[in-house]
């Protein structure tokens, strides 16, 4: 299979289109608000940990090459270096 080369900004898109199509309403609990979720742009398939580098892992296992996007559950932004991460409430 050839692989397609995705801008940053389509990875993002088509990530957070997956997490807001119903992975945000599975993953969306009070145990996993502010774990990150790993999201496998092409298969939709996805993990859970608290840094997203076992999920990261686990995925890329699972399916060589991947383009995998984190998103920071319950918050508007995965990492922050001095700035604020906003809790998002849905």
């Amino acid at each position: 299979m050839q692989a397609i080369l995705l801008s940053r900004e389509e990875v993002a898109r088509r990530a957070k289109q997956l997490y807001e199509s119903g992975i945000c309403q599975k993953v969306e609990t009070d145990e996993n608000i502010g774990k990150m979720v790993i999201i496998d742009i092409e298969t939709g398939d996805y993990e859970v940990d608290k840094t997203g580098l076992q999920a990261s892992r686990n995925l890329s296992k699972k399916h060589p090459n991947a383009g995998l996007f984190g998103i920071r559950i319950g918050y508007n932004v995965a990492v922050s270096f001095g700035g604020v991460m906003e809790r998002v409430h849905k």
